[in-house]
């Protein structure tokens, strides 16, 4: 059971929530309740298997930053999100003009090619932005919430300032609402994407193999949040490295298989890391200078 879980957890965490959810299309089921659940059968495995099967040991000790990841993850699913998923349709019909949506999604191609298309470019949208806030100063300041913490664990995964998360939200969605991307389709590349974001900072022994260079694993991940510039600054894709090879960003390494050590670049460039989450928040108001 070990060997299967560490050589196939990411295929059976994705094929599983895909299963479910184009069952639940086929009887009419609520989708976006089988996302959530799906979603959080995988998180909630994750972190049960952090205890039996970890990769890094001195990961499952607190770190000093257990509250912020909570409070992090409260704030990003009871407020933000659902703040975002109601904002984003009104904006889009403010945006449009009087006739509606732009009839520019192609609905006339089978369903999963439209998940595919769907998938693909909110990949591309989200990569630039990741990319962004690790290039401008000012957006650095937002996503060095998200590096500040010094292990990767399960709960880390929701560790984004709202801003940052916005950004992101607008980047890769509000275009898909514009041009009238039907809601099952931005559901079910939410089917296939969430099980992958869900494991991506999870604190696990696996050996993804040739996922790696499909998928953005935590294997992979963990180079992102390297204290090395060389290597962080790289596997800027959300889920997938398709666009991360496309563009000479990929970086990946199975021979020691984890950088030296994770967190912010050197000092942290006068980042407030060590303090509360709403300390982290408020620097965004007097950033000092911070190491890209």
């Amino acid at each position: 059971m070990h060997t299967l879980l560490t050589h196939h957890l990411y295929p059976l965490s994705v094929g599983g929530s895909l299963a479910a959810f184009l069952t639940g299309r086929a009887l009419g089921w609520p989708l976006e309740l089988i996302v959530v659940a799906c979603s959080l059968m995988v998180l909630a495995s994750g972190a049960l298997l952090e205890r039996v099967m970890p990769f890094e040991a001195r990961w499952r000790t607190p770190h000093g930053d257990g509250r912020t990841d909570a409070v992090s993850a409260v704030t990003l699913i009871g407020l933000v999100d659902p703040a975002i998923k109601a904002a984003l349709p009104v904006l889009a019909v403010a945006l449009l003009p009087d006739s509606g949506a732009l009839p520019l999604f192609p609905t006339g191609v089978p369903f999963l090619l439209q998940v595919l298309l769907a998938v693909a470019w909110i990949e591309f949208a989200k990569y630039w932005s990741h990319r962004a806030h690790h290039t401008v100063t000012a957006l650095w300041w937002l996503h060095a919430l998200h590096h500040s913490s010094q292990r990767l664990y399960w709960l880390n995964n929701f560790r984004f300032h709202p801003l940052n998360h916005l950004l992101n939200a607008l980047a890769s969605m509000l275009p898909l609402w514009l041009i009238g991307a039907p809601t099952d389709v931005l559901l079910g590349a939410a089917a296939v994407t969430q099980p992958i974001l869900m494991l991506q900072h999870a604190n696990l022994d696996l050996r993804s193999g040739y996922l790696n260079r499909i998928f953005s694993t935590n294997e992979v991940h963990r180079w992102h949040h390297s204290t090395r510039p060389d290597e962080a600054n790289a596997n800027f894709g959300s889920v997938f490295v398709l666009w991360d090879r496309v563009f000479g960003t990929y970086r990946y390494s199975n021979r020691s298989n984890a950088p030296a050590g994770v967190g912010l670049f050197g000092d942290g460039g006068g980042y407030p890391s060590g303090q509360s989450y709403a300390r982290q928040l408020s620097s965004m108001f007097t950033p000092a200078c911070c190491h890209v």
